[in-house]
Parts: C-alpha cells; sequence; structure tokens
C-alpha cells in the first residue's frame, strides 16, 4: 500500500462510552494507537476489523469498506488480527496451526510462504510442538506467524505482549521490529506502554476518552507538551538516528539525525546502520551560553520552542528543536579534556529534530525561557532502543 487509511467513526456503547474519530493514517509502518485503559483503542480496533459496528466511513488505501451505503462484514476484509492472547488450536502441533492461516488463502493469492513465516518468527524448532509446550512469548510468534500466512493486507495487533512477562516481552520485539522493517503491509498497533511506542511505531495516535488528541509521526508527536503522557517521569522523544563515526579508545559512536548528532555507548553497530533512540526529557537539561569545562559530551545548540507547566508547580517542560544554530554563534563544539571531537553540529542529516526537556519552574524564570529564544542543549543520556 501506499495511500492512507482513513477512518471516521462515531457511536455509543452501554455505560456512557462514546467513540467520535475522525483520523488519516499511513498505509505504510506501524501505527501506534495509544493511550490509558478505557481510551478508546480497542474499540477503534475492533470497528476497523469489523467486529464492532459504528456510524462512519472505513477506506483503505482508496478501497472503501464501510460507508453510509456499505458495510463490508470481518470475513471480507482481507485483514489479520491478532489478539493479547494467541488462541490457537490446543489439539494442532505448531505446523499444523500455521497450516491453518495458510490454507484459508488461494495457493495463488498468497503473498507469503510458510518457509518464511518459520524464518521471520523463528519457529523452526518449535513446528512440532503443542501449544501446551510453549512459552507465552512462543505461543504469540505463532499467532502473528500465523495471522501473517492469511496474507493480510493490513494487520491489526491488539496489545500482543501485554499477557507477557518482561523476559518474553525482551524476547519479542527484536522479531516486531523485524515485522515492521521488513513487512510491506501497514501495522495498526494497540498499546499504553510507552516503551513498545518507542520501539516500534513510526506513526502515533494517542487517544483518551474515545477522543484522537494527537495523531502524527512519532518523533514530533512525542514532543508535544499538550498531552497526558507529558505529565510522566519516563517522558521523552525517540529518534532514528545513523551511527556515523566511533571512537574505540573510549568505548563510544556517534550518531548523526536530523539537526545534530550524539556522542553514545558504543553498541557495536556498523558505521552507516540506522538505530533508534530515545532521550528522555530529564536528561535534557538548558544553558544560555555553551558550558566548556563539563562532563557532558553532547552540547548542541536549539531553540525554544515551547514551555507547559507539568502536574507539580515546580517543574515545566520545554520543548526545543535542534538544528537551528544561535544567530551570530560559533557552533563548533571544541574537544573536551579527553580529546574527543565533538558533535558535529552541521550533521550529515538536513532537517531538525525537536525534544523536551523537565526543569524546575526557578530555572525556567531565571533563563527566560520563551518561545524563540536561543539556548544550548545539554544532553546527559541518550539509549539505544535494543
Amino acid at each position: 500500500m501506499t495511500g492512507t487509511i482513513d477512518a471516521r467513526f462515531r457511536t455509543g456503547f452501554q455505560g456512557g462510552f462514546s467513540l467520535d474519530i475522525d483520523v488519516s493514517l499511513p498505509a505504510t509502518g506501524v501505527t501506534a494507537l495509544f493511550g490509558h485503559s478505557g481510551s478508546g483503542k480497542t474499540t477503534t480496533l475492533r470497528c476497523i476489523a469489523g467486529l464492532a459496528k459504528a456510524d462512519g466511513v472505513l477506506k483503505v488505501d482508496s478501497e472503501i469498506w464501510q460507508d453510509d451505503k456499505q458495510f463490508r462484514p470481518v470475513h471480507r476484509r482481507p485483514l489479520a488480527y491478532v489478539f493479547q492472547e494467541a488462541s490457537l488450536f490446543p489439539h494442532l502441533s505448531v505446523r499444523q496451526n500455521l497450516d491453518y492461516g495458510a490454507r484459508r488463502i488461494p495457493e495463488g493469492d498468497r503473498r507469503l510462504d510458510f518457509a518464511q513465516a518459520v524464518d521471520w518468527l523463528g519457529l523452526s524448532t518449535l513446528l512440532d510442538r503443542r501449544p501446551s509446550n510453549l512459552s507465552g512469548g512462543e505461543r504469540q510468534r505463532v499467532a502473528i506467524a500465523r495471522a501473517l500466512l492469511t496474507s493480510p493486507q493490513l494487520l491489526l495487533m491488539d496489545e500482543p505482549l501485554s499477557a507477557l512477562d518482561h523476559k518474553a516481552k525482551r524476547e519479542i520485539l527484536p522479531y516486531l521490529e523485524y515485522l515492521r522493517d521488513t513487512l510491506s503491509i501497514p501495522i495498526l498497533y494497540v498499546t499504553h506502554s510507552p516503551d513498545e511506542v518507542a520501539r516500534l511505531a513510526d506513526h502515533l495516535v494517542v487517544l483518551e476518552g474515545g477522543r484522537v488528541m494527537a495523531n502524527g509521526p512519532l518523533t514530533e508527536t512525542l514532543a508535544r507538551l499538550d498531552l497526558p503522557a507529558r505529565r510522566d517521569e519516563d517522558a521523552g522523544v525517540a529518534l532514528e538516528a545513523r551511527v556515523v563515526e566511533r571512537d574505540a579508545r573510549w568505548q563510544l559512536m556517534r550518531v548523526a539525525f536530523p539537526g545534530g548528532s550524539l556522542w553514545i555507548r558504543d553498541h557495536g553497530q556498523a558505521i552507516g546502520k540506522t538505530v533508534r533512540m530515545r532521550v528522555l526529557a530529564r536528561d535534557v537539561s538548558l544553558a544560555l551560553e555553551r558550558q566548556e569545562e563539563t562532563s557532558i559530551l553532547n552540547i548542541l545548540p536549539a531553540t525554544v520552542t515551547g514551555c507547559a507547566p507539568t502536574d507539580h508547580p515546580a517543574v515545566v517542560l520545554t520543548q526545543i528543536r535542534l538544528g537551528e544554530p544561535l544567530p551570530g554563534s560559533n557552533t563548533g563544539i571544541p574537544a573536551n579534556q579527553n580529546d574527543l571531537p565533538g558533535p558535529d553540529i552541521d550533521s550529515e542529516l538536513d532537517g531538525t529534530t525537536p525534544l523536551i526537556s523537565r526543569l524546575t519552574a526557578r530555572s525556567s524564570d531565571a533563563l527566560a525561557l520563551s518561545p524563540g529564544k536561543p539556548v544550548w542543549a545539554h544532553i546527559k543520556s541518550a539509549a539505544v532502543l535494543d
């Protein structure tokens, strides 16, 4: 698909909950539907699947699945749905469960063969086992492979990791990342986990009370100051960067992104490889002048683009944008006392990148921070998501 998924639903449910959404989503990559319990994530997904009826319109890549004249039933929507529980047939082996998914599609219409699904989800050693002899993570991988073997045009995933423990989640996430980077079909992924959003999503829809609070590309949406998630201690921005340099002596690598680059701990990725990183608001401090004698390696020029209060009057959030040099300043960062080269402010990648900073209200007032103010961002830490 190369177009969009356009969904407009309005309906009420028992208990007083109502859904009223109107979104246009990219028909590529992973779109995360994110929000707290009761925000409308699963209800939206069920409406898209046709499992729940709501007044409205659903158009997938210019093909109408629902409007005021027609409602395409579930079995006629070319999609696959992965639930929280794997729901495998207990009396069948893994191989037989997978065969069941493949047999639903005529051989000439299959877009993925059995061997590919087994390879992508790492199932070759599990094919002869029954579901009762699998771990939670293994069962969910089988469920995902079975869904893919139905050759869907759209993959819906409803909190597929919520029933797994921390170890199982860590084991399955690399498989989901691989699918994100390999599949040519769009994935709509429901979650309430900020970590899953940061690792998997390309696009983000934030829901609250059955309404869309935000809808946009991952990095830009995570940097917004008007969303409930900004109140969390782990609020931050996820971004993609490219490995461009390595410092073998100090076990560091430099990663570049639109608007700047950072020195971070070397994780062994090859030069030129793209990595996904997360920069937390609490790890970004601001200054009006460049601090030369400091332990912080990453100091980048930025411009304040917004300020917002938090739930506590002592703390404020500041949105900044990297890649807009300070007027009249020398943007080169001198080497520190260890003779490490500084971040390349002119970056190999054009453009800008937003970040957020968590500051005390006192510090914000002392710096007189306001939109348009040039600052230096001191980035104390950035984590590669793996």
